[in-house]
């Protein structure tokens, strides 16, 4: 995977090298067309990017509006599991401000979908703030909340080492289903009954909550830029993501687009709009 700048306003695109011809992808909820473990994004030719949402999720936690991913496989690099090595790579490259005012969403009026038990909802905010629940029948996991204002580098702080979990009387049904099959203890955490498998143990000590609202951070960048609203999740997933911004968006009073919001606390640069550098 290679990261190159992109110009003003053209958004973040994934382009597959290893399909010649093949037009970029925008990444926006629009073009998302699979939810099954993942967030998958997908050409009107039928070109398909799988497992974006930790990449998308360091480029809103970086404040990166325009970027070109090219990639030689239909796969984001899936690294450690969590957003944390590409945060590395892009402070490395370093961020270039561009010359156009940042275009910020603001949510005006309280969205909610829901699926049984599982709800996700959008109210308006003059920040990003985030909270999200998650309960399971493991004693390792159990029922974890967790709540970040994303602000003041939060996301690199609070969210960005938290990796993918899974459980491991799991593996078996889902490799069967041709899913998980590159899953090792080096890119996922992985949960058998009160115990956590991987030597390291957790990098915080409610890992799984914190990464469930990094996967929702890089679902709702598919919105086409940074929101300004109160997300709270309720043991969400990328399904119930897309849905909320589906819904957001089908209704033109519900949001609007601003470039410098009034009333808001957060510090000047993140009002400029941003390429990554290769």
């Amino acid at each position: 995977m290679t990261l190159r700048p992109a110009e003003a306003d053209s958004g973040i695109r994934f382009r597959r090298l290893d399909v010649p011809g093949s037009a970029p992808i925008v990444a926006t909820y629009e073009h998302v067309s699979d939810t099954l473990l993942c967030t998958t994004v997908a050409s009107d030719e039928g070109v398909k990017v799988a497992t974006i949402e930790h990449l998308m999720a360091a480029f809103a936690g970086c404040g990166v509006d325009n970027v070109l991913v090219e990639l030689d496989g239909p796969e984001v690099p899936a690294m450690d599991g969590s957003a944390a090595p590409f945060v590395f790579l892009l402070e490395c490259a370093d961020l270039v401000e561009q010359d156009v005012p940042r275009r910020w969403i603001r949510v005006l009026k309280p969205v909610h979908v829901h699926d049984g038990d599982r709800s996700a909802s959008l109210a308006p905010a003059d920040g990003f703030l985030l909270s999200f629940q998650i309960e399971f029948d493991s004693p390792a996991v159990a029922r974890q909340s967790h709540f970040v204002d994303l602000r003041n580098g939060a996301f690199k702080t609070d969210l960005c080492r938290a990796r993918t979990f899974g459980f491991a009387n799991d593996v078996d049904r889902l490799r069967a289903l041709g899913l998980a099959r590159g899953g090792s203890l080096d890119n996922a955490v992985v949960v058998a009954g009160d115990r956590v498998l991987n030597d390291d143990g957790l990098r915080y000590d409610n890992e799984f909550v914190r990464h469930k609202l990094l996967d929702s951070i890089g679902d709702l960048y598919l919105a086409g830029g940074p929101l300004l609203a109160r997300f709270s999740g309720d043991r969400s997933g990328h399904a119930l993501n897309n849905m909320l911004l589906k819904k957001l968006f089908a209704d033109k009073f519900a949001w609007c687009h601003t470039d410098t919001p009034p009333g808001t606390m957060l510090p000047a640069w993140d009002w400029g709009a941003r390429a990554a550098t290769a």
